[in-house]
């Protein structure tokens, strides 16, 4: 009887004014027991993808969506094991390649300064000795040499050290002295201090040697900077012996 009433009340309210004279809950479907389900379709694919772990360096957005401002973020560029490694290489190549042109310039450099020494060398006039055998003699002799090469171990005039320069001087007086300051200390007669000293006469201890000439003053082959100059006694760096050998 009750769902009559209800029926008949429905045909009556749409027959007075259709069911918008309806109020809300009169429209409110009843409930229902059924269980809503949904489908969906994905397209049919025949290929396996192979890039699904592979890295995205873009995509495509419609421009008409607003992102926040992510959508400009600046993201460094990522370089691969391979890259860097390569990058290392060509950088280690390129530093062999600055430390061999740098090795090269260095031995052109001194290749350069050994041939120009050369040439002064053989530019150089033969200095013939005087036929006096005097000390002062020989040290009018052995300062005619200033400016000639220090060489170590060397006792010519292309380059000679302190105790080969004395050699090469005396040598050319005739007389063999050892190719050694310390031996030279030994050689002919002692003289007893400096105050006696004269022209010619050898100074020695056991690291340098030199060639009186007087006046507090030595000829002597200093160092490869410096060559053979004319120095003070003190360049003999402490005590010496005082030799007279002409």
């Amino acid at each position: 009887m009750h769902r009559k009433i209800t029926s008949i009340t429905l045909a009556l309210l749409l027959g007075a004014g259709g069911i918008a004279a309806l109020p809300p809950t009169a429209l409110a479907a009843a409930p229902s027991n059924r269980t809503v389900s949904s489908t969906r379709s994905f397209p049919a694919t025949t290929t396996t993808r192979r890039d699904l772990l592979s890295e995205s360096v873009s995509t495509d957005v419609q421009s008409d969506i607003d992102w926040g401002g992510i959508e400009t973020l600046s993201v460094p560029q990522t370089k691969s094991q391979a890259e860097k490694d390569a990058e290392l290489k060509a950088q280690q190549e390129e530093e062999a390649r600055k430390q061999a042109q740098e090795q090269a310039e260095q031995q052109a450099r001194e290749q350069a300064l050994r041939q120009e020494e050369a040439s002064r060398n053989a530019d150089r006039t033969v200095v013939t000795p005087p036929a006096s055998k005097t000390g002062q003699a020989v040290a009018e002799y052995a300062m005619q040499f200033k400016g000639y090469p220090y060489v170590y171990g060397g006792n010519q005039p292309t380059g000679w050290d302190c105790s080969g320069f004395v050699q090469y001087v005396y040598s050319q007086f005739g007389v063999n002295l050892p190719h050694a300051s310390s031996g030279q200390m030994g050689v002919g007669s002692p003289v007893a201090s400096l105050a006696e000293a004269q022209p010619g006469d050898i100074l020695a201890n056991s690291h340098h040697a030199a060639i009186y000439i007087g006046n507090g003053m030595v000829m002597n082959a200093m160092n490869p900077a410096q060559g053979t100059q004319i120095a003070s006694v003190a360049v003999m760096g402490g005590a010496y012996s005082i030799r007279r050998v002409v």
